[in-house]
């Protein structure tokens, strides 16, 4: 939760800080895609890291990082008047956040790998990242409010400051729960048992088609979600001022929620049913990717605000269903190093986040066409459900 939070405060306030620093939308795309920088270079560290000390010990600590640059990123902004060193400054605060971020979903992979059931994972998994559209909501709803009433440094720092209070009460219930576990080893005299890590087999892993399909799934699926959650609010802030930002800000996250849970419910619902894992990954993942590329042709044709509202509605909840399947699919395919797999497919799922991003603010300075933007992300889309269809699998690899 505290995770989109912080990761949704500058789309945010993009339109507002970009007027007020006088940003044009390729220099607004660059200070989006930005924070995939720093995000893609953390992702096989922080699911190695994950699976040799500890999920519960690598998250507190980036949760901590990413919380206090949230929360001094409006202090930042202003250590200089020039345009463009203002600009490297942000920039600079987006690789941070991104630096810090990236260890979070593979250390989330590697725990849910390591504490829980197959049949129950995909419920699990989603559940936990259902966490990902109630902290838009988060920013979407109260970021809005104080962004009308107090400016866009309200937000940050609001957000910042509750990103760090979050961290700090979950910090505190690992650590009773730690204490509770040693204090039960002690009094039963029993030895805490090592568990022998075996090295990743990375020249099998990477000539499997079935690590391959999830991989380039995954860098479509991120493609489409990282430009509606970037690009969105200025969509509707250019093509529909009068709408209040908090209906465009929090209605597709609320529905994703949903949908996030759903899909987790449906996948371990079937398995339980006996439909093959690789079935069910690859039956989730089509309504994904193509719910998704379906709305985004169509927005090119609605001329009011309720009709792209429930398009990007209609994208964003279908988005939330890759949860349960690509999403999961590295604890399929290679449980004993999920974290570590789902490290290298994180890290090509970002690319597009800085990649698609700022082409996408390229494409709309040089075009002046959001149907531009939207059809050829709905075309990576489909191209990804194509090569999953085919290649993809639910059986284990390594």
């Amino acid at each position: 939760m505290a995770l989109y939070a912080c990761r949704t405060v500058p789309p945010l306030c993009l339109p507002i800080m970009a007027e007020e620093f006088g940003w044009d939308k390729t220099q607004s795309g660059t200070v989006l895609g930005s924070f995939f920088w720093g995000y893609t270079m953390t992702q096989f560290l922080g699911g190695y890291l994950s699976d040799k000390i500890g999920g519960d010990v690598v998250l507190p600590v980036a949760a901590t990082f990413w919380a206090l640059v949230t929360l001094m990123t409006p202090q930042l902004a202003y250590l200089s008047t020039d345009k463009y060193s203002t600009l490297y400054i942000v920039i600079l605060s987006r690789v941070l956040l991104g630096l810090s971020q990236g260890f979070h979903v593979p250390g989330t992979t590697s725990l849910i790998a390591k504490k829980v059931l197959e049949e129950e994972r995909s419920s699990t998994y989603s559940f936990v990242c259902a966490g990902s559209p109630l902290g838009t909501l988060l920013t979407g709803s109260v970021g809005s409010l104080l962004l009308e009433t107090y400016g866009w440094h309200s937000v940050f720092y609001f957000i910042g400051m509750f990103s760090i209070l979050w961290t700090l009460g979950m910090r505190f219930i690992l650590v009773a729960n730690h204490r509770k576990k040693y204090q039960l080893s002690i009094d039963s005299a029993d030895k805490p048992i090592k568990e022998a890590r075996e090295p990743v087999p990375w020249l099998m892993l990477l000539s499997k088609a079935g690590f391959w399909a999830p991989v380039i799934g995954h860098f479509c699926h991120a493609n489409s979600f990282f430009i509606l959650l970037s690009w969105a609010p200025t969509y509707f802030h250019e093509n529909f001022p009068s709408a209040k930002g908090w209906v465009f800000n929090v209605v597709p996250w609320i529905v994703s929620m949903f949908s996030c849970i759903f899909g987790g419910w449906l996948a371990d619902t079937m398995i339980r049913k006996g439909y093959s894992v690789t079935f069910v990954r690859k039956f989730i993942e089509t309504i994904s990717l193509l719910g998704t590329a379906v709305p985004l042709i169509l927005i090119s044709y609605m001329s009011t605000f309720q009709g792209a509202l429930f398009c990007v509605v209609f994208a964003v909840a279908s988005c939330g269903l890759h949860n349960s399947g690509i999403l999961i699919n590295p604890q399929d395919i290679a449980p004993k190093h999920a974290g570590s797999v789902f490290g290298i497919m994180n890290m090509a799922g970002a690319i597009p986040g800085f990649v698609g991003v700022y082409m996408a603010g390229h494409i709309l300075e040089a075009t002046k066409s959001w149907a531009a933007v939207f059809n050829q992300t709905a075309g990576v889309c489909i191209f990804g459900c194509i090569v999953y269809i085919l290649f993809g699998t639910g059986k284990r690899i390594i």
